[in-house]
C-alpha cells in the first residue's frame, strides 16, 4: 500500500503564487509517475501535471508556463509551484502516484486526500 499526504493549498489573489507538496510513503516502487489532478465544483477530475522518476514531465495546456512540477525521489516527494494564479485555478488538488504491481500485473493509482486552492478576484 502507498499512502499520500498532501500539505501547502490554502487562499490567494488572482496573480500569486502557492506551492503543494505531496509525499507518499508505503510501499513505492522506484519507477513510478506522480502528479496532481485537480476537481472544481461541478467539473470532473482533471490533468494538471505529472512527472516520471525519470524526471520526464507532462502538462496541462491550461496551466503550461504558469505551473511546475518537480519531485525528490530520495524523499519520494512531488511538488507543484503554482505561479499566475487565476480565478480559474480554483479547485481541490490531489495528488496521485502511478505504478506497476508485479502481483496484479497492471498499473495501480494511488490517491492523496485533496488539498483545497482558492484563487480570490
Amino acid at each position: 500500500q502507498v499512502q499520500l499526504v498532501e500539505s501547502g493549498g490554502g487562499l490567494v489573489q488572482a496573480g500569486g503564487s502557492l506551492r503543494l507538496s505531496c509525499a507518499a510513503s508505503g510501499s513505492i516502487d522506484s519507477i513510478n509517475t506522480m502528479g496532481w489532478y485537480r476537481q472544481a465544483p461541478g467539473k470532473q477530475r482533471e490533468l494538471v501535471a505529472t512527472i516520471r522518476s525519470g524526471g520526464s514531465t507532462n502538462y496541462a495546456g491550461s496551466v503550461k508556463g504558469r505551473f511546475a512540477i518537480s519531485r525528490d525521489n530520495a524523499k519520494n516527494t512531488v511538488y507543484l509551484q503554482m505561479n499566475s494564479l487565476e480565478p480559474k485555478d480554483t479547485a481541490v488538488y490531489y495528488c496521485n502516484l502511478q505504478q506497476w504491481s508485479t502481483t496484479s500485473m497492471r498499473y495501480i493509482y494511488y490517491w492523496g486526500q485533496g488539498t483545497q486552492v482558492t484563487v480570490s478576484s
